[in-house]
């Protein structure tokens, strides 16, 4: 049987984005760009958040970390999240290191990543986004780190996080959408790129 083409093209985009992601790194001002939202990432995490009740927690030091997965791809964005949360853990600690949660992090990252990078900014896709990462991430992967940790049972936790992240998902949204359309085209015309959604002009090494 013979594989649908489609079902090839898309594959060969997606490895052609990862392949992309992973030569930004070798962009000095990529990595630049990703010392400066690591150093605002840090400052955030020691702000503390808007609590509007027992279910609902307005943050933003995860921001910096949906930033670089948009403007820089899956394999940045793993990199970075995986550092930015050892380096929040060293400068606040909350309990012991545990790498589940480093993890969590780096495909938080892939799952914005993949969706986010060199494609047009949409709230479809930001929406899309943060659905897969409340229930791939915060339900699913930090509720079986948490039992592991402390021996919570799982289907205890479940429900509360559940209800949590479904009341987050639009205002997460929503920020997300709104910090990505305004920092994506003035970051992009920094460093000379032309990003879907953008009027700046990109070298043609950096276009699909």
């Amino acid at each position: 049987m013979r594989a649908d083409p489609r079902e090839r093209i898309g594959k060969e985009r997606v490895v052609k984005r990862w392949k992309q992601s992973l030569e930004e790194l070798k962009d000095i001002r990529v990595l630049v760009c990703c010392g400066m939202l690591a150093a605002l990432a840090l400052a955030l995490s020691l702000v503390a958040s808007i609590d509007l009740g027992p279910y609902v927690r307005i943050g933003f030091s995860s921001v910096p970390n949906r930033v670089v997965d948009d403007l820089f791809g899956p394999v940045v964005g793993m990199i970075f999240g995986a550092i930015l949360d050892i380096l929040k853990l060293i400068i606040k600690p909350t309990g012991p290191y545990f790498p589940g949660f480093t993890l969590t992090a780096m495909m938080g990252s892939v799952i914005f990543g993949g969706i986010l990078y060199r494609r047009k900014l949409t709230i479809t896709r930001v929406l899309v986004a943060q659905l897969l990462l409340k229930v791939i991430c915060n339900v699913c992967m930090n509720s079986l780190w948490l039992k592991l940790l402390y021996g919570q049972a799982l289907l205890a936790l479940l429900p509360s996080r559940l209800l949590s992240n479904a009341i987050m998902l639009p205002i997460d949204t929503l920020i997300c959408y709104l910090v990505l359309r305004l920092l994506r085209p003035r970051i992009s015309r920094l460093l000379g790129w032309k990003l879907p959604g953008t009027d700046t002009q990109e070298p043609q090494a950096k276009s699909e």
